[in-house]
């Protein structure tokens, strides 16, 4: 999408994943042992959370916003149509197809989200930017312009960067997601999951939360049963774009029941 493409009443969220180069780095060579060492995070990951610690999670990360330009950002905000997503920039048939089922996963683990790839970029509210990374810097100034893009890249140090813009109903119109193709299996996936999943809504990121990867200091490559559990709440038919933290409160009781069902369904967790 062009840059002068996007109405400037509308806010635009931004959230990265930070990663200090030296990790980027280490984690490059690493291609091979990838898959290897998601598999043992998830076999080690925790899944048994309180209420509580889950809803901790959803109220810091669902309402906020790590960076943003305009507009209040104390309400639910969310997709309310079918989210589909293409994918633009490079070649590189490892990352699409990686890509497709990181969206195919989210399907299956989000009970009332209609998510899915689509070849038509016109049928797309959601377009995944795949870009070298010797070229982030300067895609990021193309989308938001020199200035901003410098103010963005000295304050967020990205690997990869998510935002959306949102309606008056705080409902999100719009998304976009850019990853870097070159930086290694777990480091795409990890950004691949993580920005997918914040341009859905939960745009905050909090170090106050040890198990959700929506946390700079987290890296998993996989969607955790705890953000899982954070998403579920986000799309359960209850919860409405543009509801404030209270109304929220009001409906949890009912949500988190549905939810703590599905997930547990679908993670055999046997509950």
């Amino acid at each position: 999408m062009q840059r002068g493409s996007r109405p400037p009443l509308f806010e635009r969220a931004l959230a990265a994943s930070f990663a200090a180069a030296l990790t980027a780095l280490a984690m490059a060579p690493a291609e091979a042992a990838d898959s290897t060492d998601i598999s043992a995070t998830q076999r080690a990951e925790k899944k048994d959370f309180t209420d509580s610690q889950i809803f901790d999670g959803f109220f810091k990360t669902a309402f906020g916003a790590e960076y943003h330009l305009a507009g209040r950002v104390d309400r639910i905000r969310k997709f309310d149509v079918p989210v589909r997503i293409f994918a633009e920039g490079e070649t590189h048939p490892d990352r699409r197809a990686q890509l497709s089922r990181v969206v195919a996963d989210i399907a299956r683990r989000v009970r009332h989200l209609d998510i899915a790839m689509t070849d038509d970029s016109n049928e797309a509210n959601v377009t995944v930017h795949l870009v070298r990374d010797k070229n982030l810097g300067k895609t990021i100034s193309t989308f938001y312009g020199a200035e901003r893009g410098k103010e963005i890249r000295d304050s967020l140090d990205p690997q990869c960067l998510s935002g959306f813009r949102k309606n008056d109903k705080f409902e999100i119109e719009q998304a976009d997601v850019i990853l870097t193709i070159d930086n290694g299996d777990f480091v795409f996936l990890d950004c691949a999951y993580e920005e997918l999943l914040q341009s859905l809504g939960p745009i905050n990121d909090t170090d106050q939360v040890p198990w959700t990867m929506f946390n700079d200091n987290v890296q998993k490559g996989y969607f955790d049963i705890y953000d899982q559990y954070l998403m579920n709440i986000l799309y359960h038919p209850e919860i409405k774009p543009g509801m404030t933290v209270q109304q929220v409160k009001a409906v949890l009781p009912q949500v988190m029941s549905d939810v703590r069902s599905f997930v547990g369904q679908t993670n055999g967790l046997g509950q």
